[in-house]
């Protein structure tokens, strides 16, 4: 009887290691968007060597082989041939960085949610205590980061079931060429595009008592508050100086939605109050805010995964 005991106590040891394993092996690896991954990229895209990012100079060709190195680290796949959307005016040539993650749904894959920032910058501004290096760290690095933090959460978590392009633009300082021929190619290869959100400076937070950040052409659809619902929070609120300004018109979202005819709207929590460096040699690294910039980009992931795992495209223009 005693053995009888003892085997079964064996089995039981046995069967609960097993299962252990089983249970390590098939659970993923989990992925905090931190303010130290942040600032690890933010402290080169914007630094010194990258000399103000300008398309068509040595510092955005290393700007854009960082980003490709972090697609390939994280598991980010070519959408085209190579990473690079190549694009020429005025005898300079541009590159657009594309990356893909896709679906996991087989009826929802062949639907793209559209996120990107611009990696391009000024080049030089008005010199100040002898330096005339405007880095760009909140124009734009931050969005591009917040683009690209975005991107190695869904593609260690799979959990998208829409496809998801990470889409980071060279010459928006230019008049929106990059993002004006990604948005061009994509309609010409008949991309079955549903949304874009364009990350546009988000390296600072708004006032206290403030919405967290605000969309470009709010009323243009339904997709703010569609967000804020996944949320559970007002992630992105009404700024009534957007219009004013015609933002909506000033960023990489515009070409998307005049070429694709779909929600396209550019997020920011810069407005204007908050931040005296817009095009200034002092837009530097060590002036952001990491831990809003964390804040914000964990916010978003709960509100992008319900908008795009929906079983309709429930986020649509309205009428003008």
């Amino acid at each position: 009887m005693k053995k009888i005991v003892l085997l079964l106590l064996l089995s039981l040891v046995a069967l609960s290691c097993s299962s252990g394993k089983k249970s390590t092996s098939t659970n993923k690896k989990s992925v905090t968007i931190d303010a130290e991954s942040i600032k690890k990229s933010m402290e080169y895209l914007a630094s010194d060597e990258l000399a103000g990012r300008a398309t068509g100079t040595e510092g955005i060709e290393k700007a854009a082989q960082y980003i490709e190195n972090y697609f390939k680290e994280h598991n980010i796949k070519p959408y085209f041939e190579t990473y690079r959307d190549s694009f020429n005016f005025n005898s300079i040539t541009g590159y657009n960085i594309v990356g893909l993650i896709e679906g996991n749904d087989a009826n929802l894959k062949d639907e793209y949610i559209i996120l990107g920032g611009h990696y391009d910058h000024i080049g030089q501004g008005t010199e100040v205590n002898g330096d005339i290096i405007a880095n760009g760290a909140n124009d734009d690095a931050s969005g591009t980061i917040a683009a690209m933090e975005i991107g190695r959460y869904f593609s260690n978590s799979k959990s998208n079931k829409r496809s998801i392009l990470i889409t980071l633009y060279s010459a928006e300082e230019m008049g929106l060429r990059g993002s004006g021929h990604l948005a061009e190619r994509l309609k010409s290869i008949g991309l079955d595009a549903y949304t874009m959100i364009n990350f546009e400076m988000i390296g600072v937070p708004r006032a206290e008592g403030l919405a967290m950040a605000y969309m470009s052409g709010y009323e243009r659809s339904n997709f703010a508050p569609t967000l804020n619902r996944y949320a559970d929070d007002e992630v992105i609120g009404f700024f009534p100086k957007a219009k004013e300004f015609k933002l909506f018109f000033r960023s990489d979202n515009y070409p998307f939605f005049k070429e694709l005819n779909i929600p396209a709207h550019a997020i920011s929590t810069f407005d204007f109050t908050n931040y005296d460096y817009y095009h200034h040699v002092d837009d530097e690294a060590d002036k952001m805010d990491y831990g809003h910039m964390a804040k914000f980009i964990n916010k978003m992931l709960p509100a992008l995964e319900g908008m795009m795992n929906a079983a309709t495209k429930e986020v649509t223009l309205n009428d003008e």
